[in-house]
């Protein structure tokens, strides 16, 4: 079986009768936010903004990454620090109480 790319999959997922309509309704407000929303979807909860961070903090390294802009650096792992807090603490916290009876 072929691996689908996000766009094939999108497009499956809209022709499907119940799901399509709410689907389709998705993304045309999708596309009013110039695709943020499926951006951050298919990027893992990363922002445009996190992900050339993250480039940056690669090639530059974090203290030159610093050394260019104190504040944008500060916003960069505020970002983070906010998305691993919801992702891998808050979720499974709520998943836990959830599935214990």
């Amino acid at each position: 079986m072929e691996s689908l790319t996000f766009k094939n999959r999108v497009i499956k997922l809209s022709e499907k009768p119940v799901i399509g309509p709410i689907f389709r309704a998705f993304l045309r407000f999708d596309e009013r936010v110039d695709g943020a929303i499926s951006f951050f979807i298919k990027h893992y909860g990363k922002t445009k903004f996190m992900v050339a961070m993250s480039k940056k903090a690669q090639y530059l390294g974090l203290e030159n990454l610093w050394n260019k802009g104190p504040k944008a650096f500060i916003y960069f792992f505020l970002f983070y620090l906010v998305r691993d807090t919801i992702l891998y603490i808050l979720i499974p916290i709520w998943v836990a109480k959830i599935a214990t009876p």
